[in-house]
C-alpha cells in the first residue's frame, strides 16, 4: 500500500532530466536510491524531511533535498515531508519549540511580539534564538523519530496485509 501510494506522486526521471535547468544535475538523476519507492529510502527520507521542517530557517525543501542527496535517500519524499510546516502551523510549532527550549534552559518564557525591523532583530531575537533553536532541534528530532517508527510500522502492516490477501487468493 505505501509503495503504491507513493508511486502515484513519483516524479518521472526521464521527464525531469530533459529540462534545461537540470543539466548540471543529470548525473544524479540516474541513482535509483534518490527516486525509487523502497522502504530503505522512503522511510529515512520522510524522517529527514520532518526533522528539517522543524528547524527555524528558510529553505526547508532545499535543505531536505540536499540532505537526501548526501544520504542517498528519496529526494521527493524528503522535500514533501517538509510541507508539514505551513503558514497555518508555523506559529504554534515554533512557539511550542520556543517553550520547550526555554524550559530546558531554565529561562522564563515571555510574550513574543514579532516585528519586521532591525531593532527587533537586535534586541528581541537575541534573547529568543537560543531556546528556539534548542527546542526546534529537540522537537524536530522527536518528530522525526516518531515519523520513522510510525511509517515503518504502517509499511510493515501494509506489506503483511498484502501478503495475507495474496495467500487467501491462492487458497481454493
Amino acid at each position: 500500500m505505501p509503495r503504491r501510494f507513493f508511486r502515484k506522486f513519483a516524479f518521472k526521471r526521464h521527464e525531469l532530466s530533459e529540462r534545461w535547468f537540470m543539466a548540471p544535475f543529470r548525473h544524479l538523476l540516474h541513482d535509483h536510491r534518490l527516486w525509487g519507492i523502497r522502504r530503505k529510502t522512503v522511510i529515512p527520507a520522510f524522517a529527514l524531511g520532518l526533522f528539517v521542517a522543524f528547524q527555524p530557517f528558510l529553505g526547508h525543501m532545499l535543505a531536505a533535498v540536499l540532505g537526501a542527496l548526501a544520504l542517498r535517500i528519496n529526494m521527493p519524499v524528503a522535500a514533501l515531508a517538509t510541507l508539514i510546516i505551513n503558514p497555518v502551523t508555523i506559529g504554534p510549532v515554533y512557539y511550542f519549540s520556543y517553550r520547550v527550549g526555554a524550559f530546558l534552559l531554565s529561562i522564563e518564557p515571555g510574550p513574543i511580539e514579532i516585528e519586521m525591523s532591525f531593532e527587533w532583530l537586535t534586541n528581541t531575537f537575541v534573547s529568543v534564538w537560543q531556546p528556539l533553536l534548542l527546542g526546534s532541534v529537540l522537537v524536530g528530532a522527536i518528530t522525526a523519530m516518531l515519523g520513522y517508527v510510525g511509517l515503518a510500522l504502517v509499511w510493515r502492516a501494509s506489506l503483511a496485509n498484502y501478503k495475507a490477501r495474496k495467500r487467501r487468493k491462492r487458497k481454493p
